[in-house]
């Protein structure tokens, strides 16, 4: 599990086939790589990927077909920055959101505006998983923990401040940049407890007693 607080920029070293799916090499920049071992997982701009060896700089990961296909990490070029985090330690601060470093989808920068020293984003969201933001929840963008300012018709808009601007790949971003998207997985909970909820008499759990009990902003 992640907080999508990114640790450190790395960048794509090497890209490699293998039998269909894709190997990468990983420089990890300022990633502190001393206590990291084989197996462990880093999000690679917001993607779990397993460490399958060590290199002077960084790591090596193998990229299946599955994650190609649903994050931009196939669209990668050699030397391209990445957002960089390791797992989370059960005894440290949580100080992001709960990532599960499994991306939903792939969305795209469609507007991007100074406002004063912050950046104002606006992110087109597949409409499959628009039901799962909200204004002032969360999304993970490219392994970043980010607040919804505001829902738009096709996305989100977000507004990112200097620090996470200067400490991410999100100070690259322009229109038409793809990224890949986390959606809050309490979101995700909540609605397979609905559906199972309506197939299943005597349950006390609907959207009357989620909302009574404060998760949903609707009342009862």
């Amino acid at each position: 599990m992640f907080t999508g607080i990114i640790e450190a920029v790395g960048r794509i070293a090497a890209i490699a086939d293998a039998g269909g799916d894709k190997r990468l090499t990983i420089d990890a920049g300022d990633l502190e790589m001393g206590a990291v071992k084989l197996g462990d997982s880093i999000a690679t701009n917001g993607v779990c990927l397993t460490v399958t060896s060590l290199t002077g700089s960084g790591f090596t990961a193998d990229v299946s077909r599955e994650t190609l296909s649903l994050a931009t990490l196939g669209a990668l070029k050699t030397g391209a920055p990445v957002n960089l985090e390791r797992a989370m330690r059960a005894d440290s601060r949580f100080d992001g959101h709960i990532v599960s470093g499994h991306i939903d989808g792939t969305g795209e920068v469609v507007a991007r505006h100074e406002d004063a020293r912050s950046i104002r984003l606006s992110v087109a969201v597949p409409e499959p998983l628009r039901k799962y933001t909200a204004h002032k929840g969360s999304i993970c963008i490219d392994g970043v923990s980010l607040t919804i300012n505001a829902l738009s018709e096709d996305g989100v808009e977000l507004n990112i401040v200097p620090h996470t601007a200067a400490e991410t790949i999100i100070t690259h971003y322009q229109p038409g940049t793809r990224v890949n998207l986390e959606v809050d997985v309490i979101a995700r909970y909540l609605e397979r407890l609905l559906q199972c909820e309506k197939s299943q008499s005597g349950s006390r759990l609907s959207e009357a007693f989620l909302a009574e009990h404060g998760f949903t902003g609707r009342k009862r």
